[in-house]
């Protein structure tokens, strides 16, 4: 028979301290704080009607809410491919590969990702993207894959610092993916290995056949968690202006002086990407579990 937790003497005390702390903030931002609230303001900056078309369209905010989804949606696919690699390299059986792979992984994560963000945009925007024409490269296609490309990524005026972003976001989150994935292959069984080895396989078949397909089955909440983190680590972009959700919200605010109105409703699209996702990655979690059963 299912019994129903009882309420705890530690329960109650944390309630009673949330219940509290709510209560003071509610009245520090009523009567402490000096402000004059214009939520009623904020929601022409999400959507806008088009006087052309007569429907309704993206705003600033949504614009920029649209940006952060492909800005992570791509940083997100390259820094997976960058981080496969390295993890690979990082259980190779060669000391060099490991020593490359370690390298990698020690140097990205002791450097600070803003330092990252100007190094590759000063790099690649400055010097080596204006150097192979890509701008030039896209203006002069047809306006029908000019706007896919705006679609996909961003406008041929803004491509050069959206791929400095994506690349500085994809090496850093790369560098965690890679332990992700040399943590997964390390957790399966010595003996995987051996009985492979028995049957004759090499040791990339017995990578590819053998231990990959068990190894990634291990990986995939750990890189829902990732992605999830790739997410909100994208705002750092922001300083090298590129039109995200966090730099709009910073035009908007310097614009209306509409301060917490447009952080709280930043913080609010946010919570709703990060938390859409983790509701997704937990399905997928949960089907997986079944599947397995």
């Amino acid at each position: 028979m299912h019994r129903t937790p009882k309420l705890t003497l530690l329960d109650a005390l944390l309630l009673l301290a949330l219940a509290a702390g709510a209560a003071f903030l509610f009245h520090r931002v009523r009567d402490g704080l000096n402000y004059h609230w214009e939520w009623q303001a904020i929601p022409q900056y999400l959507f806008r009607r088009d006087p052309a078309s007569g429907t309704w369209v993206p705003n600033v905010l949504m614009q920029g809410f649209f940006t952060t989804i492909r800005l992570s949606i791509w940083a997100t696919v390259f820094a997976s491919l960058i981080g496969t690699a390295m993890g690979l390299l990082r259980v190779s059986a060669r000391p060099f590969r490991r020593w490359v792979g370690f390298v990698y992984v020690e140097l990205i994560r002791n450097t600070p990702p803003l330092v990252l963000v100007f190094l590759f945009y000063f790099f690649l925007g400055e010097q080596l993207l204006p150097g192979v024409g890509l701008e030039a490269i896209i203006r002069r296609q047809s306006p029908e894959a000019q706007s896919l490309l705006a679609t996909l990524l961003a406008p041929p005026g803004r491509l050069t610092a959206f791929v400095s972003g994506v690349v500085t976001v994809s090496i850093f989150e790369g560098a965690y993916i890679t332990e992700i994935v040399r943590a997964g292959i390390q957790s399966i069984e010595r003996g995987q290995r051996e009985a492979a080895a028995a049957l004759g396989l090499t040791r990339w078949q017995c990578m590819r056949c053998v231990i990959l397909p068990q190894a990634i089955q291990r990986i995939l909440p750990p890189l829902g968690g990732q992605f999830i983190s790739t997410i909100k680590d994208s705002a750092i972009v922001s300083v090298i202006s590129i039109p995200e959700l966090t730099f709009r919200g910073m035009e908007l605010m310097s614009a209306t002086y509409l301060t917490f109105e447009t952080w709280i409703t930043i913080t609010g699209l946010y919570f709703v990407l990060t938390f859409g996702c983790s509701l997704v990655f937990a399905r997928l979690e949960k089907t997986r579990h079944r599947i397995r059963a």
